[in-house]
């Protein structure tokens, strides 16, 4: 056990934009000092150096980082088809991590994380800060006490018009095999030439990355599965296509993706359905919006929009069209079936607006610290971040080879 004095020391395992703005975050925590990086770029070790001091310990084998005994936890920022790996050997030799989402490259990955984590002990938090936004902690408790009624459906987009948005990083000048190690950076991927857009704008290609699903639907999952407490849907759709950034990539910046959410005990039955679009008009828009019987609720990282409005229960037009007798029937049967004092039953129209200004991404790292000092429970562990990847990934899925895919929430398999 940790005392508040002590500072749990961390390293990075892979120093890219996001990788580096976790460290950032998870540094301004008291008690929390970075020591060591790997990256398989020398330029990110260098700055790591510049930032954290000339004696952080720099290497592009992130295996050094494993064996290193003074190292409590480590932040996994690589491309995706490390996580998995990493996350296992980092945890079987005693250290405590933070994975970025997706947690796994594959479906078939995640059981074997979530069987490290359990035979560890340690703490494993997927870092999808949706989880830990007091947003989507105040719509789960608005969910659960029925502000929207019944819930039937789940609408959620995610939308860029920039190139930065759609994956178009920078490479620096200086990138060639000397200074890339890009061996170490193909790993178990399949074996190709030399190629810096592959290096560094890793998102775009399949062997290293998951695309729009393993971005950003993971995140619009985990928003969901916050809210109301599911653990997933049984089938999944997705279609879409390259329309816009054709740049050698071989995943989407257009994907579109339907869910459908069984009956349990936690909600009703449902259906998600999920849009990124990377030539969207806007710089970026995002949000969940939950469809109720009783209103609706529009969530972002900042904001919540909850709109109450009543049930409709009353005669359609149509009814004119009716002889006049059957109009005095039809109404005389409805004013016995809706007594005068259940009218004052119905919800008025009714707007509610919640904010906060608080990091979602800042709590997400605090809530990771808190788990290795207090022994507070892991709020995203490795089933969590399977049951959020898993539904995800199978977009990939449905989209390449065209056809509905089925998944088995309970037990986390492809049906």
């Amino acid at each position: 056990m940790y005392s508040p004095n002590d500072n749990l020391q961390i390293a990075l395992i892979g120093c890219g934009g996001m990788g580096q703005g976790d460290a950032r975050l998870a540094t301004s925590i008291q008690g929390v000092k970075l020591i060591a990086a790997s990256d398989c770029y020398d330029g990110r070790l260098q700055h790591m150096k510049e930032v954290y001091g000339p004696d952080t310990f720099t290497t592009r084998n992130y295996q050094d980082i494993v064996g290193h005994k003074d190292i409590d936890a480590v932040i996994i920022g690589t491309p995706d088809h490390w996580h998995a790996r990493i996350s296992i050997d980092c945890m079987n030799s005693g250290k405590h991590v933070y994975c970025e989402k997706p947690m796994v490259h594959a479906v078939e990955e995640g059981h074997s994380v979530i069987n490290a984590q359990q035979q560890s002990g340690k703490v494993f938090q997927v870092g999808s800060q949706y989880r830990s936004s007091l947003m989507y902690q105040k719509a789960n408790e608005l969910y659960k006490s029925g502000a929207i009624g019944k819930l039937n459906m789940v609408e959620a987009w995610l939308d860029r018009n920039t190139a930065m948005g759609a994956w178009e990083y920078t490479i620096p000048p200086n990138a060639n095999t000397t200074t890339c190690d890009w061996t170490q950076f193909q790993g178990n991927a399949p074996k190709r030439a030399w190629d810096p857009k592959r290096f560094f704008r890793w998102r775009n290609y399949r062997d290293y990355g998951t695309g729009v699903a393993g971005d950003l639907f993971v995140h619009l999952i985990t928003g969901l599965h916050t809210v109301t407490e599911s653990i997933g849907p049984n089938r999944i759709y997705a279609t879409g296509g390259l329309r816009y950034w054709k740049d050698g990539r071989d995943v989407p910046d257009v994907m579109l993706a339907t869910m459908d959410y069984p009956e349990t005990d936690a909600h009703p039955a449902f259906n998600f359905v999920l849009r990124v679009n990377f030539k969207s008009g806007v710089s970026e828009a995002f949000g969940v919006k939950f469809i109720g019987s009783d209103g609706t609720m529009s969530v972002s990282f900042s904001d919540l929009d909850l709109q109450q409005v009543p049930r409709p229960d009353e005669f359609d037009y149509t009814i004119a069209s009716f002889t006049n007798d059957m109009q005095k029937r039809l109404r005389e049967a409805w004013n016995e079936k809706h007594p005068a004092d259940s009218v004052s039953n119905i919800k008025p129209n009714r707007s509610q607006k919640f904010s906060s200004e608080i990091n979602p991404q800042l709590i997400h790292h605090q809530n990771f610290y808190r788990s290795i000092r207090e022994g507070a429970p892991m709020i995203e562990d490795a089933t969590f971040g399977l049951r959020a990847a898993g539904p995800a990934l199978l977009t990939n899925q449905s989209l390449f080879e065209s056809k509905v895919m089925s998944w088995d929430p309970q037990n986390m398999t492809v049906g």
